[in-house]
């Protein structure tokens, strides 16, 4: 019975582990995309989407059901941020953006 009971335990903690990941691209025309999704391969459809400039929210969305993210390059410094819930959130320094 116990036996039965850690198998159960280490199969369901393992499926709920995943990391979340995110690319972003400067598309070179003042726009930004990013892309998102988690080490399993779940979508990151509806992944809550920020940008902040000197710690200011200046634009809000959602990973669309592409799990992509697009926004108007702000002119000052930023940093794009991808909040999936504690543990499962990735920021990007809008300098380190590329084409």
């Amino acid at each position: 019975m116990f036996r039965k009971f850690l198998m159960i335990s280490i199969l369901s903690t393992s499926a709920f582990a995943h990391t979340a990941m995110m690319s972003c691209f400067d598309n070179g025309d003042n726009t930004i995309i990013c892309e998102g999704g988690f080490s399993d391969g779940s979508s990151a459809s509806g992944i809550l989407m920020y940008i902040e400039v000197r710690g200011k929210k200046v634009i809000e969305g959602e990973m669309n059901e592409d799990s992509e993210f697009s926004f108007q390059k702000p002119k000052d410094d930023f940093v794009v941020h991808f909040d999936a819930g504690e543990g499962h959130r990735v920021a990007i320094k809008g300098d380190d953006i590329v084409e």
